[in-house]
Order: structure tokens, then C-alpha cells, then sequence
């Protein structure tokens, strides 16, 4: 195992920001490398994996250990465009939780405690992936996307939890039209990103 390694963008010790664990303490892993090009995407530095250093698996689960978080969030970029068994092995080892947050582009490997599926308009989402989501979350760029996010609910799991996050940069009308569609629709919730109201990462 000591030789696989991935490209870590970052890695940060933080409280995770959105869905349904917002405000548990974590510890973020974000790894370089996307193939789906979101236009309004706040980390597009994280699309290229070449330019992002390669770190061991030891070496990443042993920054998770020294965060003292135990709950480990795996994200990108697309994470899943990395094979992701040989990470979650190890921070399973470790005893630490295990949480991902995915378009659903690619076919998910990997151990999960938890997985949040993201999916984008940009490239489709892979018919398996819906069954593994434990929360759906659709970022809210126009009022159309209201609609879109339906139709993936009607593909996850009853238990599943939906959420609609107001895309940053949009957030004023994109909050606006969330609670407004959500008062008539039960079972959807409204996911804000909690860490950039704070100001913390």
C-alpha cells in the first residue's frame, strides 16, 4: 500500500460546512483532478491532478490521525476518478469514518461511511452511484435546477437525504427560490455553506 499515492490539493482540519452533518468537526482531504468542469466552480485549481504534489496513503492517514478529527471527508476535484479502495483501507485501519462527496461521473470505489452525491449538469451521473447515496445535493445556479433536482431524486433510495444549496455567487435569488419551492415539497432541505458565513475553510 506504501506505494500508492494521490494528489492532494489540501488537506485541512475544519467543521463540515454543508448537507446533513453541517457543524461536525473534520477533516478535509481534497484531491486534484476533474473531469467535469462546472463553469461557477470555486476550486478549479483542483482540476488538473498533474499539478498537485503525490502523497502516500500512509502519509495522508497519518495527517488525518494528527488532525484528531474522525471524520474524514474525501473530496475534489472528483475524487472518484481515482481508484479510492486503497485510501478508505487505510483510514478504516485507522478507525476513522469515511465520507465522500461525489458528482457520480465516475464508478465509486471505495469504503464509505458516507456518501454525498452531487450531481452536475456538465457530465451525467452514473446509474449505479444513485443507489450509494446516503444524502443528494444539488447546488442551485438557476431556478431550473429545482426542477432537475427532482428528477434525480426520483433515482436515489427512499432513505436518502435531499438537499438544495444555493450556489455562492448566487446565493441572494438562489436562496430565495430554495425556500420557496421547498415550503410545498417535503422530504427537501436547504443545505447552506455554513463554513463561508463563518469564514473558516
Amino acid at each position: 500500500m506504501n506505494d500508492i499515492t494521490y494528489p492532494v490539493m489540501e488537506a485541512f482540519a475544519t467543521v463540515q460546512g454543508e448537507g446533513a452533518h453541517t457543524g461536525t468537526p473534520s477533516w478535509f482531504i481534497r484531491l486534484g483532478g476533474c473531469d467535469v468542469g462546472c463553469v461557477w466552480c470555486d476550486v478549479k485549481e483542483s482540476w488538473d491532478p498533474e499539478a498537485h504534489p503525490r502523497q502516500t496513503v500512509e502519509a495522508i492517514v497519518n495527517a488525518a490521525l494528527e488532525s484528531g478529527r474522525k471524520m474524514v471527508v474525501v473530496t475534489g476535484g472528483e475524487p472518484a476518478m481515482h481508484d479510492l479502495n486503497p485510501l478508505t483501507d487505510g483510514l478504516r485501519a485507522a478507525g476513522l469514518q469515511t465520507h465522500i462527496e461525489t458528482s457520480g461521473a465516475h464508478p465509486l470505489t471505495g469504503d464509505w461511511d458516507w456518501v454525498t452525491l452531487s450531481p452536475k449538469k456538465f457530465k451525467a451521473c452514473r446509474t449505479e452511484v444513485y443507489a450509494l447515496a446516503h444524502e443528494l445535493k444539488v447546488i442551485v445556479f438557476h431556478r431550473s435546477d429545482l426542477e432537475w433536482a427532482a428528477e434525480h431524486a426520483e433515482k436515489v433510495n427512499g432513505d436518502c437525504g435531499l438537499f438544495l444549496q444555493p450556489e455562492w455567487d448566487k446565493r441572494d435569488d438562489a436562496t430565495f427560490w430554495i425556500l420557496s419551492w421547498i415550503a410545498t415539497r417535503p422530504g427537501w432541505r436547504i443545505s447552506l455553506q455554513t463554513h463561508k458565513y463563518i469564514g473558516i475553510p
